[in-house]
């Protein structure tokens, strides 16, 4: 009988050796997950940051082209306008003046 009970006993100390071992695994486990999540947040985070970025300098660089492109196209207006007004003043000028 005293066999018996100190198996059990024994077997009872590797059981609760088993669970707090499976206690300390599934902690590091935990704080191996947390470590993980924090550094996927902080790479997500990074990446937000630098899409918002390119995407700032993107929009900065369309709306500097769109600005030179619509200089560039009033001032090939304004010329093309100035020429008829010369066109259409010599014009009368030749019918008005023999």
């Amino acid at each position: 009988m005293s066999e018996l009970a100190s198996r059990e006993a024994a077997l009872d100390a590797q059981i609760e050796a088993a669970r707090e071992e499976a206690r300390r695994a599934v902690d590091a486990a935990e704080q191996e997950a947390a470590r993980v999540l924090q550094s996927a947040q902080a790479q997500v985070q990074a990446m937000q940051v630098a899409h918002e970025q390119a995407l700032t300098a993107e929009t900065s660089r369309i709306r500097d082209e769109a600005r030179a492109q619509a200089e560039a196209d009033s001032l090939s207006t304004r010329q093309k306008a100035s020429g008829r007004v010369q066109q259409a003043a010599e014009h009368i000028l030749r019918a008005v003046l023999p």
